[in-house]
């Protein structure tokens, strides 16, 4: 038996998915046309992807998340297996992609749910444990370092990026301490550099957001590009429809830079709204737990909440050119089934969650 899911989780969640539809559709439909002779196929495949992410939503948001915590190991070595998968030469791999017929899936999206799972089931058994290294933190970061050696293989950067930060967020919600995380962040400071400084398109992506006129046809295009378009919203933007950077000005318009489109045409004040949807989603996750009634209810929260934050505020740093490219969605909005379905599925978690705060 459980209480009454959280209506305001269900009702900006709600606003979210119809919001990136119709934002998906506006920045897609010249690229849809183009590659795919129709200006709605891309939208409807996000559809689809919608439709099973609210299912899953729906079976989370019913099932009992302690249920679903008791399997974390499964789901997370089912979730690498899959990422291992697509590194190999099995002829079902694309690079971040598997492919089975018509279908393909990015797993390390899943990967990212179930690093959630196994990290707030683990830490909620753990307890004050975790105020030690070699007990408390080590062993995370083996976890998180064999996790990391296979997606930067993919290569995928900016997952690499959000598995860590996902991880140490975590450790810290658990209670580790801040010395003990400061020192492993600047430890992986230097494996960060060298993964970039031995890859040339990520060298050049980081040179050109150093100075990206510099390299205005080449690697600097994208975010001059992606800077015009917002700049040229101004308050109210040009019109939803209206925008000119997704005619092929703006490469990956609808992916990566899909909130430069939606500045272009619904302007500051568009984006205000947007992100205020966005954080209204991350409030009701640390809303919901502190409410929680237990520590791995708390911790599963924290995590999927600090997930969707870090995520947003990496992407949208992109877009303005505040960070250098890292290929990171937009939650909700950017065009990806996998993602749209992962994102919804955690949001089921948390209303499964919120569900069980009236039985303490």
């Amino acid at each position: 038996m459980g209480g009454q899911a959280d209506r305001r989780t269900i009702l900006v969640t709600s606003l979210l998915v119809l919001a990136g539809l119709i934002a998906l559709y506006s920045a897609s439909a010249p690229f849809s046309l183009r590659h795919f002779g129709s200006d709605t196929s891309m939208l409807v495949r996000q559809v689809v992807a919608a439709l099973l992410g609210v299912a899953a939503l729906a079976v989370l948001a019913a099932a009992d998340y302690r249920r679903l915590a008791a399997i974390n190991d499964l789901l997370l070595l089912g979730a690498f297996a899959l990422t291992v998968a697509t590194v190999l030469p099995l002829g079902i791999g694309d690079g971040r992609w598997l492919t089975l017929g018509p279908a393909s899936f990015q797993p390390t999206e899943l990967l990212k749910f179930s690093l959630v799972l196994y990290l707030a089931s683990s830490l909620a058994r753990k307890g004050d444990r975790v105020r030690t290294f070699l007990d408390g933190v080590l062993p995370y970061l083996i976890v998180l370092g064999v996790l990391a050696a296979v997606v930067v293989n993919q290569p995928d950067l900016g997952m690499v990026l959000v598995l860590g930060a996902v991880t140490l967020a975590m450790l810290f919600f658990a209670g580790a301490r801040l010395r003990h995380l400061a020192g492993v962040a600047l430890g992986c400071a230097p494996l960060v550099f060298l993964a970039v400084r031995f890859a040339p398109y990520r060298m050049a992506r980081l040179l050109s957001f150093l100075n990206p006129y510099a390299h205005s046809e080449t690697s600097g295009y994208q975010t001059i590009q992606s800077l015009i378009a917002v700049g040229s919203g101004g308050l109210f933007g040009r019109g939803l429809g209206a925008s000119r950077a997704k005619l092929f000005y703006l490469p990956q318009s609808h992916n990566d830079f899909i909130a430069a489109v939606v500045a272009e045409e619904l302007g500051f004040v568009g984006m205000v709204a947007m992100l205020g949807l966005l954080g209204f989603l991350v409030w009701r996750a640390f809303v919901i737990a502190e409410r929680a009634p237990d520590r791995l209810g708390r911790l599963l929260a924290l995590g999927i909440g600090f997930a969707f934050a870090f995520q947003t505020l990496v992407n949208l740093g992109v877009v303005v050119g505040l960070l250098p490219v890292t290929g990171l969605t937009l939650p909700f909005l950017s065009n990806g089934g996998s993602s749209l379905i992962v994102t919804l599925a955690m949001v089921g978690v948390l209303l499964s969650i919120s569900r069980r705060e009236a039985l303490r």
